[in-house]
């Protein structure tokens, strides 16, 4: 049996205020959002970004909105370090974003950490070391004042190597590391020493991140003393206050929003909550929150979908199907009464009207969702038992949500014949909406040739296909065999993109040997929307040229093709 909390765990005490104000108030317009999805993030990941992978994160970033992206620990590791000069050499950097890196109160980490900002027009250098009674006493060995000299001097340093950088505009950061779990008093005269020691003004501002390192407590504690700095500190007006929450309790989201309405500026986080232990703050889910409650985020969250496939492909992590605004399930309703009143919800809500559609507190098409994945079988085991079928029937394992869609295809069939649908109807009706050899484009043959020698070399193609019955032939490179087609179909009018793929092998359970592949891609084109395409073929590569066509077909893209011709 469990101990009983009292005899190993004690609360947090509350902080000692008759006149907060947040309980009153309520978020009116964005933070500054900062993203750490490129530092924070990725040292928590099994496997941390490679170069290519941490360029694509970072061009997604800026895409969205973020100003202000913390990009390395520069001093960590030489990887961290290149990617930094490879910003800043290659011009990646955008005029109107910031880059943050993150460097110890350490001299010859500050040091290295300038070395990586050379030629940057402007960096916020985040210097931080720990404050609280466990590290002051237990790691450190140290004094109030010892910690407070340690802030100091790596305030100073980072000063003097900022002046001796006059082309970079350099913003300071500090953290009190361990900030909630530090005495207030305490935790206001390191951070007003930081602020003396830079010159804080309101025209060179110091941000100030008071982070939940470990989550300690109710959010409604973090809310007073985020209010009790707010109220206290010297220099407010020269101050931005930062958060950085993490979950080690779960409600790290609860905890930046009454955080931000205790006079908080700034919100550190990472997407879809990635981060040490339980995670960073999420900041799709922050910022959706205050989309549905009329403040516009400042982040473009339009096309939900494309930041999750890129954001699983960059760190290799699934995001829940469950998971608040993206998860594949969130707009799914498979309740029967749920179902009945999303119905009469649709049917009664008006454009120009406030959304309020039972069960779906955001309109799906405001994150590029569609409608059609909302209603679908009438419970969970319907849409399992055709999974269950096309996997033992005919060794087609679907993705998730291949599933939610030709789950949808199922419906309308039952809905329009009824009784009971059979692994053979199942298999017609997949064939029919996947793999139908009567659709507008259909494949014929391809030719594959390599162009151009060492690293430069491309991989070719020649595509035959027949549009609406005419025959095309088609020319394209990349950097394989997928990537080459689409460049070929691309002079044909057919522009696409591929936001998923993957391959299996067709074995039908009680069967071996002689087994085929299939090919499924999810693809997207612009007012088309999104959808599957499917491939089956003895050769992997056919099997992936006919889901692409699959897809085509299916975004109803024939027509596109023919005014290109």
């Amino acid at each position: 049996m469990i101990r009983q909390p009292a005899t190993k765990y004690t609360a947090f005490p509350p902080v000692r205020m008759t006149d907060r104000q947040w309980p009153n108030r309520v978020i009116e317009r964005p933070p500054v959002w900062m993203s750490t999805d490129l530092r924070d993030g990725n040292q928590a990941l099994f496997e941390p970004m490679n170069a290519d992978k941490k360029m694509q994160m970072f061009k997604m970033l800026c895409a969205i909105g973020f100003k202000e992206i913390e990009v390395a620990f520069p001093s960590a590791s030489e990887t961290e370090f290149g990617f930094v000069r490879q910003l800043i050499e290659g011009g990646h950097i955008p005029d109107d974003v910031t880059i943050e890196v993150l460097t110890q109160a350490r001299e010859h980490l500050i040091r290295r950490t300038f070395e990586a900002l050379k030629g940057a027009k402007k960096a916020i250098v985040h210097v931080y070391n720990a404050t609280c009674p466990t590290f002051r006493d237990t790691v450190f060995n140290m004094s109030k004042a010892e910690v407070v000299q340690m802030a100091v001097e790596a305030v100073q340093l980072i000063k003097a190597e900022a002046e001796a950088m006059p082309e970079t505009e350099i913003t300071l950061e500090y953290s009190p590391e361990l900030f909630t779990a530090t005495e207030l008093d305490f935790a206001k005269e390191v951070c007003d020493a930081v602020t003396a020691t830079w010159g804080a003004t309101p025209e060179r501002k110091v941000i100030l991140n008071l982070p939940t390192t470990v989550e300690i407590a109710t959010p409604n504690i973090y809310a007073d003393q985020i209010e009790w700095m707010h109220r206290h500190l010297e220099r407010r007006d020269s101050v931005i206050i930062s958060l950085h929450p993490h979950n080690d309790r779960g409600t790290a989201v609860a905890a930046a929003e009454l955080g931000l309405m205790a006079g908080a500026d700034r919100v550190e986080g990472c997407l879809f909550g990635n981060g040490e232990r339980t995670g960073n703050v999420d900041l799709v889910t922050l910022a959706l929150n205050m989309y549905t409650q009329g403040v516009h985020p400042g982040l473009d969250f339009s096309d939900i979908n494309a930041v999750a496939r890129t954001f699983e492909h960059c760190s290799q992590l699934p995001i829940h199907p469950r998971h608040p605004y993206v998860g594949d399930l969130v707009f799914t309703a498979f309740s029967g009464s749920h179902q009945d009143a999303i119905k009469k919800g649709f049917s009664a809500q008006k454009a120009d009207e406030q959304w309020a559609v039972p069960y779906l507190p955001i309109d799906p098409a405001d994150v590029g969702r569609s409608y059609d994945s909302v209603i679908r079988v009438n419970s969970q085991s319907g849409k399992g038992g055709i999974a269950y079928l096309m996997e033992t029937e005919h060794g087609i394992v679907m993705p998730r949500r291949l599933q939610v869609e030709f789950s949808g295809v199922v419906q309308k069939h039952t809905d329009t014949h009824g009784g009971e649908v059979s692994a053979g109807d199942i298999w017609q009706l997949f064939s029919a909406a996947y793999l139908d050899a009567t659709s507008p484009v259909r494949y014929r043959e391809h030719h594959l040739f390599e162009h151009g020698h060492g690293e430069d070399m491309r991989q070719g193609i020649r595509l035959s296909v027949d549009i609406n019955g005419v025959p095309h032939l088609l020319t394209g490179e990349g950097n394989g065999p997928i990537n080459a087609a689409m460049h070929a179909l691309e002079t044909a009018g057919i522009k696409v993109q591929v936001r998923s793929y993957e391959e299996r092998s067709m074995v039908p359970m009680g069967e071996d040997g002689n087994a085929r592949a299939c090919a499924i891609v999810e693809m997207a084109a612009s007012g088309r929307g999104e959808t599957f395409g499917v491939g089956i073929d003895s050769n992997i590569v056919t099997a992936s040229l006919k889901a692409i066509i699959s897809g085509i077909n299916r975004l109803g893209l024939a027509g596109r093709a023919e005014q290109a011709a």
